[in-house]
């Protein structure tokens, strides 16, 4: 094994930083405050993140073939231009629920963009269940409902042959998979891949590396944990000094770096300062293999 090295790269303080994007192009990582209303785009130049404020629970960044990024805001399906810091609306789903908002979403091999909702919490993970649903906005701009009841849609990858959609719903514990038909984006025949362990707490964000194997960031359980969805297998857990992880994603020149962000919100004074890193950014390092870059989405 390599020496693993866990480094805290961006010191937001995020409420509830999520949604990490290795953006190539700017030689960046893109990642979102979901409380906190910013996008952020973090420089491993000059170690610094610039941030823009948008007017509504942010919770999920994506690349755009077209230019610019997509994101996931309050309800709402956007657009983003980072230099003018110009937002404007794609699409909006649940507009019969008034209290719900959109959680962690990814772009698929295709271009399409999944995103799912979940009902306004009260408190970490306290909220009204299946409130949620799993959405996709497509190329022509289009938005397709794939199924409701969701209490957390979260993390969520496409297996290396683009035959497998997996997901996670936070409150089942689980991480499931879904036949993929990539030609049309639909998904069927859905199943559990693995299910949590008690210390391994609430399963959040996830990504896939070259090797097909998946990792999970475990919120409240203080690390990602690497799991093989062919065995059910967990075959690696990194711990982090922060309990509230949330999220993964591969970056750096080679798709070598894992970014992990993680979360402040609902922690007490005397908890934030056992965790002063609590809503950073960490950077881990040594674990010997690569993740796959992420998709821009096609419209």
């Amino acid at each position: 094994m390599s020496s693993i090295r866990i480094e805290c790269v961006a010191k937001e303080g995020c409420g509830i930083g999520e949604s990490p994007v290795w953006d190539e192009q700017e030689g960046a990582l893109l990642f979102v405050d979901i409380t906190g209303r910013k996008v952020y785009r973090w420089s491993p130049v000059t170690r610094q993140a610039q941030a823009i404020p948008v007017d509504a629970p942010v919770s999920s960044v994506a690349l755009r073939k077209s230019g610019g990024y997509v994101i996931t805001l309050g309800t709402r399906f956007a657009a983003l231009k980072w230099k003018e810091e110009l937002i404007t609306t794609i699409a909006q789903v649940d507009k019969d629920k008034a209290n719900t908002r959109f959680n962690d979403g990814k772009v698929d091999p295709a271009g399409r963009y999944f995103a799912g909702t979940m009902a306004e919490e009260v408190r970490p993970a306290v909220l009204e269940r299946r409130q949620g649903a799993l959405y996709t906005l497509l190329p022509d701009l289009s938005v397709v409902k794939h199924f409701d009841q969701v209490d957390i849609s979260n993390g969520l990858d496409w297996s290396l042959d683009h035959r497998t959609f997996f997901y996670i719903d936070s409150l089942s514990y689980s991480v499931d998979a879904f036949d993929y038909d990539l030609q049309t984006g639909k998904i069927g025949n859905r199943r559990s891949v693995y299910k949590l362990e008690k210390e391994e707490s609430i399963p959040d964000g996830m990504c896939i590396d070259t090797e097909g194997k998946l990792w999970v960031a475990c919120y409240d359980g203080g690390r990602v944990i690497r799991l093989d969805p062919e065995t059910g297998k967990r075959l690696q857990t990194v711990k982090l000094p922060v309990d509230k992880t949330t999220s993964c994603c591969f970056g750096g020149k080679d798709y070598s770096e894992l970014y992990v962000t993680s979360a402040c919100f609902g922690m007490d004074k005397e908890w934030l300062s056992r965790q002063p890193q609590a809503g950073g950014v960490f950077k881990i390092t040594g674990l010997g293999v690569k993740g796959v870059p992420p998709y821009p989405f096609a419209g």
